[in-house]
């Protein structure tokens, strides 16, 4: 490459076809804090503040292994700037009972309420939240194709679209992180977030652009993306992973149950491989292999 053209890893991810299945990052809780000044390219743990409550917060949300992401909303600071900024807390729970806690801060040791929100059960009935990577100074591509997506998801759900910052995958820019819900949209651009984002508000995972959910370990979330994908957009938890055997270091076979009769006790293969090296983000120059995951077979019962 001539010194003088400049890398984008996902523009490079996508002529070389990278697969997106299998790649959401595991986790079932998420914090959240409204951070309006610039990000640092570490994100929370950059932030220079009150060191006694951030290290209280980062302590409470390693404890139950909680994403821990700075947000805003897209170009809306003018109109919010007289509103404390906000935080919360999302917990995903397997049957669907999503469950989020809401607060505000004024000054920093206000966040200590996220630390006794993290071991609370937190609020049902409230709407899912809509995240979109655009973190910069982590990765170009995250701003790149983040921000036009952030805008156009913004302009049609305003109260449930914010921007965050790194959520992982960053060649898979723009990445859409729907919570406490668990599912991962990746390789969007405005047009295919807003369908993906409707889709989902609707009821229904559609397997295209579909990472993962994150409740699933990596060929689980394979295994599932490949059944969406053979028999229909479904809703998030009409497929279940009922059982998971290992029968090679790389193969899996792993059973899906789902709500429809016919659709119960699918039996589906997958094969873990490694990829050549490759330049995986934009300011990493480093080489390195990725692990991906083809499905082999989707059997029927």
């Amino acid at each position: 490459m001539p010194a003088s053209e400049r890398f984008f890893c996902s523009d490079a991810a996508r002529v070389r076809g990278d697969a997106i299945m299998g790649t959401a990052p595991h986790g079932t809780v998420w914090v959240l804090v409204e951070y309006r000044g610039g990000w640092p390219a570490n994100g929370f743990d950059g932030l220079d503040i009150e060191p006694v409550t951030k290290a209280l917060v980062f302590s409470a949300a390693q404890a139950v292994r909680a994403r821990v992401l700075l947000v805003r909303r897209h170009g809306r600071l003018g109109q919010e700037q007289e509103q404390p900024p906000r935080w919360a807390v999302l917990h995903f729970d397997g049957l669907g009972a999503y469950r989020q806690r809401w607060g505000t801060w004024r000054r920093d040791e206000d966040l200590a309420g996220i630390a006794t929100a993290l071991g609370g059960p937190g609020r049902l009935g409230c709407p899912p939240v809509v995240l979109v990577c655009t973190h910069g100074k982590h990765d170009t591509c995250c701003a790149v194709r983040g921000r036009p997506v952030s805008r156009a998801l913004g302009e049609r759900w305003p109260d449930l679209v914010w921007e965050c910052t790194h959520v992982g995958g960053d060649r898979f820019a723009a990445n859409v992180l729907i919570a406490p819900d668990g599912v991962y949209y990746g390789d969007l651009d405005a047009h295919s977030a807003v369908s993906a984002v409707q889709e989902h508000l609707a009821g229904l995972v559609r397997a295209e652009h579909l990472r993962g959910y994150t409740n699933l370990f990596p060929p689980q979330q394979a295994a599932v993306a490949a059944v969406l994908r053979r028999f229909g957009p479904a809703g998030r938890h009409d497929y279940t992973v009922a059982a998971t055997s290992r029968i090679a270091d790389d193969h899996w076979r792993i059973r899906v149950d789902g709500r429809l009769p016919h659709l119960s006790g699918l039996c589906v293969d997958v094969r873990a491989f490694r990829t050549p090296p490759r330049q995986l983000t934009c300011n990493g120059p480093s080489m390195s292999r990725a692990v991906a995951y083809e499905v082999t077979s989707v059997q029927a019962p």
